[in-house]
């Protein structure tokens, strides 16, 4: 599932393509919005809250959300697409921008008062301007026995971070991600170093990765080979679904 700043970078890429213009064609391939006809009306801004984007008019957010396979493409009007059309489930088109979603998790359209709704239940957004980290601090103090690998990826706690990005944060502190969130030494410190590693990823691309995608490599610490586990109650079989870590800089609880 991509991470916050692949969603925050496709917000800005829209953003650029389509805000400050009229739509000239929309086209929900969705059923429910089979019907809805956007043409018309001014782009006012492209945003994202997490793992969320939102393309707003002066009347409606679509709200749209990746999940596993889903993308954003900008195309010049006539443009060839890069994906396979039956897998395009939006496509808003202006006079010189074609954007398209493949492969979307979720299209809705609410009411720009109602946009809230579908954010309200989320953790502070690490890429939100305002971040609040004592806010995740505290949410993420609420459950002191959850592991911390866990926890992050919660977005209840804060909103954002994936699979990636909490292997590269738990390895950045030396943190076991099976450590309870109570034995963790420096909660403030790490929601900081959360909220440093996402804004490094969405405003100083390319990322390079420290710990995720690792396994039996050598750890950039201590050479010791890098494994990957799944946690307790995850039960993803997908490898990208691990969490890759060094069992030497990062032991297990109980063990240093």
């Amino acid at each position: 599932m991509p991470e916050g700043d692949t969603v925050y970078l496709a917000a800005a890429r829209l953003h650029r393509a389509i805000a400050g213009k009229k739509l000239t064609r929309s086209d929900f391939r969705v059923p429910r919005y089979a019907t809805l006809d956007l043409r018309g009306q001014e782009v006012e801004e492209v945003g994202s809250y997490g793992k969320h984007l939102f393309i707003r008019t002066p009347t409606v957010s679509i709200h749209t959300h990746l999940k596993m396979e889903g993308t954003w493409r900008v195309y010049r009007p006539g443009q060839r697409w890069t994906k396979p059309g039956f897998t395009a489930r939006l496509i808003l088109a202006t006079d010189d921008a074609e954007a398209v979603g493949f492969s979307l998790g979720l299209v809705e359209v609410l009411r720009r008062a109602d946009e809230h709704t579908a954010v309200d239940h989320l953790g502070p957004d690490l890429l939100g301007p305002n971040w609040d980290a004592a806010e995740a601090v505290r949410r993420l103090s609420g459950h002191p026995d959850q592991p911390i690998g866990l926890a992050l990826l919660d977005q209840r706690n804060l909103a954002g971070i994936g699979n990636i990005y909490r292997s590269e944060i738990c390895f950045l502190r030396r943190v076991h991600p099976a450590a309870p969130v109570a034995a963790i030494d420096d909660l403030p410190g790490l929601v900081d170093e959360a909220h440093r590693v996402l804004t490094k990823a969405a405003h100083e691309p390319p990322w390079r990765a420290l710990a995720y995608g690792r396994q039996r490599q050598p750890c950039r610490r201590c050479g010791t080979g890098m494994v990957v586990h799944l946690l307790g109650d995850e039960t993803a079989t997908r490898a990208d679904r691990g969490i890759y870590f060094c069992p030497r800089c990062q032991p297990a609880p109980g063990e240093r």
